[in-house]
């Protein structure tokens, strides 16, 4: 490319003027290469770090369900090698006992009742927690220690405290109130929020810890501005503190969902699903028609019956709180 210029020189000479002119087609030009991305100073971790890990999770987990799934179609007694393939016919055959939809009643009646008060309890022992006094720290201690205890240690502590002369009981007589001493695990009417309230008992401590997680993250500079523009304590938990912990609430949602939905421990140890089946879960129903009565195909059926209801009740979970999350 060719330019003339031409002005004023500092000896007031007129100087030449360079005109730019476009270079010739095909003249050659300088490549700019891109620059090269820099590499992270953090070392990526390998995959075959978590190979051993998601090995085990294929042989503990995914091969059984898949083997599970296909017996579910067959006839197989549980213990011969030889099963016949019957189509749909065990699935057809799910709710022949009157029990199959009660229990999936009370499954859903317990999982709307222990999320609810699971959740509300451990968010109000976070929020209390979470405050300036001396002793939050033994505290939050004492309120996560059931969290430690297996399901089955927590149904059986509870089935001695809910005894006709259990401690509850007792406890109800010796303050003068004796008109509200219940069978509580022997009435129909009760026995299901009974195992609800030992439920909550226990997982309360688990939510109020992933609660006080997203409590911690929120800024007291944000706090502190809405109480100078007159916001009280109500309406800046309502307002500011609640939608900033609103990854902590959809967390807890749906681990206390997707828990609830499968809960078997609790149940089987403070009920076995009595009196009268008024307590039976779909999990305690599959243990039931496998073990108690030996009908091993329509267990399998039932089996991944509730293994496909409680992953799309997660799945469509996920997704609302999700998108409530992103709005």
């Amino acid at each position: 490319m060719s330019a003339h210029v031409q002005g004023p020189d500092p000896g007031g000479v007129t100087a030449p003027v360079v005109e730019a002119r476009p270079a010739a087609a095909g003249a050659d030009r300088p490549r700019v290469r891109p620059p090269r991305p820099r590499k992270s100073a953090r070392p990526r971790p390998s995959f075959w770090f978590a190979l051993p890990a998601l090995l085990l999770f294929v042989v503990i987990v995914i091969a059984p369900n898949l083997q599970g799934f296909a017996y579910s179609f067959t006839n197989w007694d549980g213990f011969s090698p030889a099963a016949d393939l019957v189509g749909l016919k065990n699935f057809s055959s799910l709710f022949s006992n009157g029990n199959s939809g009660r229990a999936v009643l009370n499954t859903l009646v317990l999982t709307a009742v222990v999320t609810v008060g699971q959740n509300v309890l451990g968010l109000l022992l976070a929020l209390g927690l979470n405050a300036n006094i001396k002793t939050k720290y033994a505290l939050r201690l004492v309120f996560f220690l059931p969290v430690v205890l297996t399901p089955i240690v927590c149904g059986y502590l509870w089935k001695y405290l809910l005894t006709p002369e259990g401690s509850l009981n007792s406890a109800l007589s010796a303050i003068g109130l004796p008109g509200l001493r219940q069978d509580w695990l022997g009435n129909p009417d009760l026995v299901l929020f009974s195992v609800c309230a030992a439920i909550i008992w226990q997982g309360a401590g688990y939510s109020m810890v992933i609660y006080l997680a997203g409590l911690q993250s929120v800024s007291e500079d944000v706090l502190e501005a809405a109480a100078i523009d007159g916001a009280g304590p109500s309406r800046r938990t309502w307002s500011i503190t609640l939608p900033l912990i609103n990854g902590s609430i959809v967390i807890n949602l749906l681990l206390t969902v997707l828990g609830n939905l499968k809960q078997f421990d609790t149940v089987f140890s403070m009920t076995g699903g009595g009196p009268s089946g008024a307590s039976d879960t779909m999990a305690t129903i599959v243990y039931k028609t496998a073990f108690q009565y030996l009908q091993y195909p329509t267990a399998l059926a039932q089996g991944v019956i509730l293994t496909l209801f409680v992953g799309c009740v997660g799945f469509v979970q996920y997704r609302l709180t999700q998108r409530k999350a992103l709005v």
